[in-house]
């Protein structure tokens, strides 16, 4: 089933630490807003203590010894020991979040493949699988059961290491409204108006959403120590190429939830025919097909096919190169326009063809600079660490941060009562 109205897409965030945010409407939703502040605190954290925790958070060390205890007894949390905090006195036994009881399942439907994983609340993929797609046309049926038996195989695997699956998000190279399982358009697969949600009946709640905005989303959650992205434009370029807005760290998800729909953007007005309908757009110049017809290369069937660019792009190959600057420089034209508007701090690469920022971005760069209404003043561009991996696991992780939030709800349902 889809989630139900007021709950669309992956979840929020909690109410930061010292924002007060709307007041509880009782005392049961203030234990859930305290209890989420835990688990997030212990998630942002390594090993916390529970002093760490009520400095963090802003809350007196008795009322976050009995949240804590409350989560342990749910198993959502573990204790690992005494630890130092670099506090004077006897050290606090420290916290983790548990790496059992309640997961997330991601599911990726590809225009190569399908791919599933499960991932603990610590944000780690504990199954994994991906396989090629069932019928070459794509046919929603059989797509869609193929990609049943995928959840089922990873959710079973998940149980047996101690996992409850407790919600399964889908990500769709296409448009998705909000509050809604139904794929209203996807170009590259050929869909229309698909109800994922009755195809897909899974006991655990469902979510289904545009890949590019669970990959924007893993870049907030997921990038790794020293990162912190709050403000960027996510570009996911693989066979088409997709765009996420995140401003404050929150996706920006347009008045009916189709936002970011950069492949689609002209860069040629007049140029090739694309399957949305329109000309000229930006995945017919720099989605991977195109860019191995630029490169003299046969697109060929999925798989392995971008590595023999790879390679003849190790190896200065004249062809390959030039294609790589032509695709950088027509992703600089089609963001400098969000650029121009926006004022992201970042813009990011993911997606498979993540692999090639090494070329594609120092013509995108120059792109963006001589397009720039503030002469000098351009946006980072970099490489997501997760490349193609990203819009998996930010649906995976979509499930585990709405457990983090609702701990009495999803968490609780999923791990099972205390004792």
């Amino acid at each position: 089933m889809a989630v139900p109205p007021g709950s669309p897409g992956p979840p929020v965030s909690p109410v930061p630490p010292g924002s007060p945010g709307p007041p509880p409407s009782s005392q049961r939703e203030l234990r859930r807003r305290n209890l989420s502040r835990v688990l997030h605190a212990v998630a942002a954290d390594s090993a916390p203590s529970r002093a760490t925790i009520a400095a963090r958070i802003g809350l007196t060390r008795a009322a976050v010894s009995t949240l804590v205890d409350e989560l342990l007894g749910t198993g959502l949390l573990v204790e690992l020991g005494p630890g130092r905090s670099g506090a004077v006195g006897r050290p606090g036994s420290v916290l983790a979040l548990a790496d059992t009881g309640p997961c997330g399942i991601g599911a990726e439907i590809g225009v190569d493949r399908l791919a599933v994983c499960a991932t603990d609340l610590r944000g780690t993929v504990r199954a994994r699988t991906v396989a090629g797609h069932p019928v070459p046309d794509h046919a929603p049926g059989a797509v869609l059961a193929a990609l049943r038996e995928l959840i089922a195989g990873v959710s079973a695997e998940a149980r047996e290491a101690g996992l409850a699956p407790a919600g399964v998000a889908v990500a769709v190279p296409g448009l998705v409204g909000r509050d809604s399982a139904v794929v209203r358009h996807a170009p590259n697969l050929g869909w229309r108006d698909t109800d994922v949600g009755a195809a897909l009946p899974v006991a655990e709640p469902l979510t289904v959403a545009n890949e590019a905005n669970f990959a924007a989303l893993a870049e907030v959650w997921l990038a790794g120590p020293g990162v912190e992205r709050r403000d960027f434009l996510h570009v996911s370029a693989e066979a088409g190429i997709g765009g996420a807005l995140v401003l404050g760290g929150e996706l920006v998800h347009g008045s009916g939830g189709f936002a970011g729909e950069l492949g689609h953007v002209p860069v040629y007005p007049e140029g090739r025919s694309c399957g949305c309908g329109g000309r000229g757009c930006l995945e017919q110049y720099a989605g991977e097909a195109a860019l191995l017809r630029a490169a003299g290369l046969d697109p060929g069937p999925a798989g392995s096919r971008l590595a023999p660019l790879e390679e003849r792009a190790r190896a200065a190959d004249p062809a390959a190169l030039r294609a790589l600057r032509g695709a950088g420089r027509v992703l600089g034209v089609a963001t400098a326009g969000a650029v121009n508007l926006l004022d992201p701090a970042a813009v990011v690469l993911g997606g498979t063809l993540a692999r090639f920022g090494e070329w594609l971005l120092p013509s995108w760069e120059r792109e963006l600079r001589r397009r720039s209404v503030l002469p000098g003043r351009v946006p980072e561009v970099a490489v997501s660490a997760l490349g193609s991996e990203g819009t998996l696991r930010g649906a995976a992780q979509s499930v585990v941060r709405a457990v983090l939030d609702d701990p009495l709800g999803r968490g609780r349902a999923a791990a099972g009562p205390p004792g």
